[in-house]
């Protein structure tokens, strides 16, 4: 991927949120840039990540902030505000303490209904929810929208919204690209359980965090896109990259599946098609990069190999891919 890096990013930043992932990268890019990074969360992941950084103690479930109440900062990244009591608390202790307020939000705020593929940030969101903090396919984006709005309401031309799309790369927990760059490294046959002509959009979680500090560098305000890859491709596209870059040949056998059958949260999945053709102009205007996906899934698949290739939550095993091809096969025998 493009190392090149703003190193005149002279700005005190806070993360509100874990290193795991997301905010590893955001943390990494920042510090890269010479930023001076305040981190906040419980202190329950990347404990051994950044040793010379000030690490605030606080927990956002339980509403404790004590460990912001001294401190400036000119902008916080905020990538742990799922509800809007989260969000409201955090400003609540912030105040007008801090510079720009940078929210990473999601595509699911949107209204899908009746979307057309290039949909911009302007596209209608679902109504906000505020009732609830449990998180499901119904509630998640309606509270990310609340949190957007809070955000908006306080901060104004200070606030700026982020909305990735699905997010890959070295360290994800959520086993989603993994799933497809190690089954793709293991060659033959491969049974996907949709059209491989589905599109598909991940955006690199470098490339996420260097549009984060791109915007703030820039003081920018206003909702951005995160989404990639560099050029447009398709789940049966994706699968075929990582294929290519492990050095294996696959073939792709759509099957037929069942709902009762098809694991919880199927690897990029999707059965709206324009949810996966949104449009990366704002964003790449303002700095988004746009790492090719064969860089990507390489990456992926050297870290998931260096940590030894542990169990994966996503997708089907190989004895239900088994039996799926098998049944495929005799289906077209008939």
């Amino acid at each position: 991927m493009d190392n090149a890096i703003d190193n005149a990013m002279d700005m005190s930043v806070l993360v509100l949120g874990g290193t795991s992932f997301v905010g590893r990268a955001i943390v990494e890019d920042a510090l890269r840039a010479g930023a001076r990074v305040t981190l906040f969360g419980r202190g329950r992941t990347g404990t051994d990540l950044f040793p010379g950084l000030t690490r605030l103690i606080g927990d956002r479930d339980t509403g404790d902030y004590a460990a912001l109440r001294d401190g400036r900062w000119d902008a916080v990244v905020d990538v742990s505000g799922f509800v809007p009591r989260h969000v409201g608390q955090a400003m609540d202790a912030l105040g007008d303490r801090v510079g720009r307020y940078l929210f990473i939000s999601s595509h699911a705020v949107y209204d899908n209904t009746g979307l057309r593929p290039g949909s911009d940030e302007d596209t209608p969101r679902r109504p906000p929810v505020r009732d609830t903090e449990v998180l499901d396919n119904t509630t998640y984006g309606p509270c990310k929208v609340a949190c957007e709005d809070d955000v908006l309401a306080r901060y104004g031309t200070r606030a700026t919204i982020v909305r990735p799309g699905k997010v890959a790369g070295p360290h994800d927990p959520s086993d989603t690209f993994t799933h497809w760059v190690r089954r793709a490294a293991l060659g033959g046959r491969v049974a996907l359980p949709t059209d491989p002509a589905q599109p598909v959009q991940i955006v690199d979680s470098r490339d996420l965090a260097r549009l984060v500090g791109r915007l703030l560098a820039d003081d920018r305000p206003g909702a951005f896109h995160a989404v990639g890859p560099a050029e447009p491709t398709t789940l049966g596209g994706l699968i075929r990259t990582c294929a290519r870059v492990a050095g294996t040949r696959v073939e792709i056998v759509p099957v037929t599946v069942a709902p009762e059958e098809l694991p919880p949260l199927f690897p990029l999945l999707r059965p709206d098609w324009p949810s996966q053709q949104r449009s990366p102009a704002r964003a790449r205007a303002a700095g988004l990069p746009a790492t090719p996906l064969e860089v990507t899934a390489a990456d992926v698949l050297a870290w998931d190999r260096a940590r030894g290739l542990p169990p994966l939550r996503r997708g089907f095993s190989p004895e239900q891919e088994r039996e799926l091809l098998a049944r495929q096969d005799r289906r077209q025998d008939r």
